[in-house]
């Protein structure tokens, strides 16, 4: 985004470069969190979506929105799950090998032990090859335990809607004489969760696990220090005896692994408002031309602030671009008749929760010409359309060289102040 500034003359140039390239210059960055998934031998691979998009009324609000959808036990039953737990429906079947014997040991029987500990995986954007990290834990396991033949009477241990320990009932159990749906809440770094039979549950029941679901937590990395566009990754997990969903040695999987491919897009905002007119930078003394007009008092220095409005949601960078250059890293002034270039100081001042790159506050901090001299600034949470303020001067050593004759004469000059979201 350019801005150009003439002293003396008007002229607004605001160039905003397309949406679709990520390296270029944006006003408006665009990024969402998606969490995708394809399909591929072996796996059952899940997509799985999430957005950030700034929201000018929750400006501290600076979160992934998962909108994944719901499948599995929180799409079915949304008032057991609390906030920021979600549920993934798994096309994976589980199968009896062999008989469960009856008071048989824990792994001969129906067991489950999850991955409910943290899970981290890198995601990499597509372009600049940046990379985050993404968390995940599975915090609960259900689905329906299905037979060919009903059971008879006083076949398990305890009913299967008491979830055993470590894991705590999760709010659903219902049966028919043909199959148990159950849904158990896993907590963290738990172990095995496993039912017992009392009786000989023989293969001819055909007893098989169907419509697996588990619901899980994500962590996502802070979006303000991200870039905008896309980045992805893919966590897999194992399935089977031994394996991170582990059900045993007697139920085994007709899949071995599930796999999560994360696509994480950020849309970010940058966009900067000059007032109507605020483009036409006039350099004045304190208090104006009038004790020099009628008093003879020689002006000691020349100034004019301009407030913007901008909203930012990511890293920018700031930089001048100059209609003509001193030798001095400023822009300068040029007065056609006097065949003379006066130099300009340009800083600028941000609101409160854009600092530089040190957590400072953005005070009268001096721009400088040319990209290689850029000044980076970061936000600590949403910005919506607060105010701040470009600082022109023209400092007392070149107001001197202005004053001397011929004097009265006109200078002019563009300055174009660039705000750059391609950081």
């Amino acid at each position: 985004m350019k801005f150009h500034f003439h002293c003396g003359l008007l002229e607004r140039l605001i160039e905003v470069q397309g949406m679709h390239s990520i390296n270029k210059l944006k006003c408006t960055l665009i990024s969402v969190f998606t969490l995708f998934c394809s399909m591929s031998s072996n796996a059952a691979t899940i997509e799985m979506t999430a957005v950030f998009r700034p929201d000018p009324s929750k400006p501290m609000h600076n979160v992934f929105q998962n909108t994944t959808p719901q499948s599995g036990h929180c799409k079915d039953h949304p008032n057991y799950c609390e906030e920021g737990v979600f549920s993934i429906g798994v096309p994976i079947r589980f199968r009896s090998v062999a008989p469960f014997l009856p008071m048989h040991d824990e792994r001969q029987g129906p067991m489950f032990r999850v991955p409910s500990s943290w899970k981290e995986l890198n995601v990499t954007h597509d372009v600049t090859g940046e990379t985050e990290t993404v968390r995940m834990r599975v915090v609960g396991i259900g689905g329906a335990y299905t037979v060919k033949l009903p059971f008879p009477e006083g076949m398990w241990n305890r009913p299967w809607g008491y979830a055993p320990a470590p894991c705590l009932h999760g709010g659903v159990a219902y049966a028919s004489p043909y199959f148990y749906a159950f849904f158990w809440k896993v907590p963290p770094n738990a172990g095995t969760c496993a039912k017992q039979a009392i009786q000989l549950i023989p293969e001819t029941y055909g007893f098989a696990y169907q419509d697996l679901t588990f619901s899980y937590e994500l962590e996502t990395p802070q979006p303000l220090k991200m870039s905008s566009g896309t980045y992805r990754g893919v966590l897999s997990y194992s399935v089977g005896p031994h394996k991170e969903f582990d059900m045993g040695d007697i139920m085994l999987p007709d899949d071995d692994v599930i796999q999560l491919d994360f696509a994480l897009n950020v849309e970010h905002t940058l966009k900067v408002d000059i007032p109507p007119g605020g483009n036409s930078v006039v350099l004045e003394p304190k208090g104006g031309w009038q004790s020099w007009l009628q008093a003879g008092r020689k002006p000691v220095r020349l100034f004019r602030d301009q407030t913007f409005n901008i909203s930012a949601s990511s890293r920018f960078k700031m930089h001048l671009m100059c209609g003509h250059s001193t030798v001095y890293d400023q822009c300068g002034l040029y007065s056609i008749e006097a065949r003379r270039m006066v130099g300009i100081y340009v800083s600028v001042s941000l609101p409160n929760g854009l600092t530089d790159m040190a957590g400072q506050p953005v005070r009268q901090m001096r721009l400088l010409p040319g990209e290689a001299n850029a000044l980076q600034f970061q936000p600590g949470f949403y910005v919506d359309r607060a105010p701040g303020v470009l600082h022109f001067e023209m400092p007392p050593q070149r107001v001197e060289e202005m004053l001397r004759p011929p004097v009265g004469q006109r200078y002019r000059g563009s300055v174009t102040v660039i705000w750059d979201s391609d950081v």
